[in-house]
């Protein structure tokens, strides 16, 4: 494996690609007793079309997610239930671009890893199996339609697109689901499964040689082909409407504004664009920067207020929100500070706190293992190196963040969704 050292971290990364096309990824953390694992696919909820044998395949919304609760089981047994027995806690998630199983241990690292590569490579299903999980993602589904959070998101995205599958939940519809057989599921498995769509990113006081021979004798050794995704006609970056509210049982009225920032790339250059318009973000409406305060202090914004730059689907998507008696008054103070920073640039002592801030978080968060096994894996699928962060922020200057946010949000329409109080 190759071995990379990150000085001003004290951090070494090992790094290796099987013959297969596995990607290997490990952190040594000698000395540490809790060891983490991740073994990821490229594979998320907005991967439904996909081109294979030059042939166009639709599969339902939801079957990423699908899977990824199939996938526990084997022939012998819940693979959940074999690992607990070994002292490892095991889980998995599917967002949008990925579905990752993971686990941390202190004891019987090898074991629990040979189970982990064994169960997620080698599917199981049976018609009765497949049957009775419908029943429990579609109680998962109904309880999520209940959820404000989800449902003020999901709204925002259906403003924001025409079309893709951005529109739909991870977990699809109650409708989706039903058309979910175990053929539909071996046939993903295959597609997406291949270690060549696939990373393994390990953390924690291990043999990273070790590693990546126990991933060798555990994976097929055939070669493969990712599949190409099709994420339907690509759309301008207008939203297909503006605002949207519904009425739940929630305490304070919510909003979710956002908008598209257009396709994103791969590579160190994507990570510096991301790293900016995060930092340029931070400048605009932080929870340090003037807007916040002064927001917060006239009891508009509380700390449920947040931000976030999220890439799915091949698109790049702004939103920000929060609780807030007067969304209005929040987007216009927005809008205020946007007409400063095009009039005047970011003030500099401001661009220079956030970007110690930034920094001195991102090497706290060298020290939460499980989040530093996730981020290799994200790494791997769209082409850079998280440990590069913060070589990459040193690097952005107030200049760049006054730019990414005049070319980025300056004039743009923002869709909003509302979601009110039932007493309102």
């Amino acid at each position: 494996m190759n071995k990379t050292e990150y000085a001003s971290l004290g951090e070494v990364l090992y790094t290796g690609t099987l013959p297969n096309g596995l990607q290997i990824r490990v952190l040594p953390k000698p000395g540490f007793s809790r060891r983490y694992a991740v073994f990821a696919t490229n594979y998320g909820g907005a991967d439904r079309r996909f081109i294979l044998n030059g042939q166009s395949v639709d599969t339902p919304a939801g079957v990423a997610h699908y899977l990824e609760h199939k996938m526990f089981d084997t022939p012998e047994g819940d693979a959940l239930m074999k690992m607990s027995a070994t002292g490892a806690n095991l889980n998995a998630f599917t967002s949008t671009s990925m579905t990752a199983y993971h686990f941390d241990c202190t004891e019987q690292f090898e074991e629990n890893l040979k189970t982990l590569l064994s169960f997620v490579s080698i599917p199981y299903f049976t018609e009765e199996s497949v049957e009775k999980e419908r029943g429990i993602i579609g109680q998962e589904i109904r309880m999520c339609e209940d959820s404000p959070d989800y449902a003020i998101y999901m709204d925002l995205m259906r403003l924001l697109f025409a079309g893709g599958p951005l529109r739909d939940s991870v977990a699809g519809t109650v409708e989706s689901i039903a058309q979910i057989t175990p053929q539909v599921l071996y046939d993903c498995h295959k597609v997406f499964y291949h270690p060549c769509n696939m990373a393994l990113c390990v953390v924690g006081d291990v043999d990273p040689e070790q590693v990546e021979r126990l991933a060798g004798e555990m994976l097929t050794a055939e070669t493969a082909v990712p599949p190409g995704r099709d994420y339907g006609p690509e759309e301008g970056l207008e939203p297909t409407d503006s605002y949207h509210e519904r009425v739940m049982e929630v305490s304070a009225p919510q909003f979710l504004a956002g908008l598209k920032l257009g396709p994103h790339g791969r590579g160190p250059e994507e990570l510096r664009d991301r790293l900016t318009g995060s930092l340029a973000l931070r400048c605009l409406c932080g929870r340090s920067s003037p807007l916040y305060l002064r927001l917060y202090a006239e009891g508009l914004l509380n700390d449920t207020f947040d931000y976030s730059i999220e890439q799915a689907a091949g698109q790049s998507i702004l939103s920000l929100g929060g609780e807030s008696r007067s969304w209005q008054t929040v987007l216009e103070g927005l809008n205020e500070a946007l007409e400063r920073v095009a009039a005047g640039g970011v003030d500099e002592a401001l661009f220079q706190r956030q970007k110690r801030a930034s920094i001195g978080g991102h090497i706290r968060a060298l020290n939460n293992f499980y989040s530093m096994a996730v981020v290799q894996a994200e790494g791997c699928f769209v082409g850079y190196q998280p440990l590069d962060i913060v070589s990459v922020l040193n690097t952005i200057t107030c200049q760049d963040v006054s730019g990414w946010l005049t070319d980025h949000l300056a004039g743009r329409r923002m869709a909003v969704s509302v979601i009110k109080p039932k007493e309102d």
